[in-house]
């Protein structure tokens, strides 16, 4: 099965004032910041429209480092099935992927760089219990 992204899982983007810029974001086009510069949009997985599934949205302050060594001023998460199968096929493909693995209680994740040199991350999702 060669699909393992599964949806995007987040954009991340530098702003020069990420808080009013989230802010302007809220007022203007109604998106539900929460955590200050922080939007979760809620979906349905297709396949299983009883599970609750979420894009993150956020602006980071203009000199993070989250999105180093990529020159980009934005990240997107990927939402992928397989991770490990999928990090070991990009590795063979001679994608330069980074070698941590951070795993939390929503999931699993790593990053790589694109093409570009644009660091991407990808996002295995805990199965999330339908509410």
């Amino acid at each position: 099965n060669m699909t393992r992204v599964t949806g995007i899982g987040g954009i991340f983007f530098k702003a020069k004032d990420p808080k009013a810029l989230a802010a302007w974001y809220q007022r203007h086009l109604g998106l539900p910041v929460e955590y200050e510069t922080i939007v979760t949009l809620e979906w349905r997985e297709g396949a299983q429209p009883h599970a609750a599934a979420y894009t993150v949205w956020s602006a980071f302050a203009s000199d993070t480092e989250y999105m180093d060594p990529g020159k980009a001023t934005f990240m997107v998460n990927y939402r992928v099935s397989g991770l490990d199968r999928l990090l070991v096929s990009l590795r063979d493909a001679g994608v330069k992927v980074f070698d941590n693995i951070e795993e939390y209680d929503y999931g699993r994740f790593a990053w790589c760089l694109d093409a570009e040199n644009n660091k991407i991350e990808l996002w295995e999702p805990t199965a999330i219990k339908p509410h």
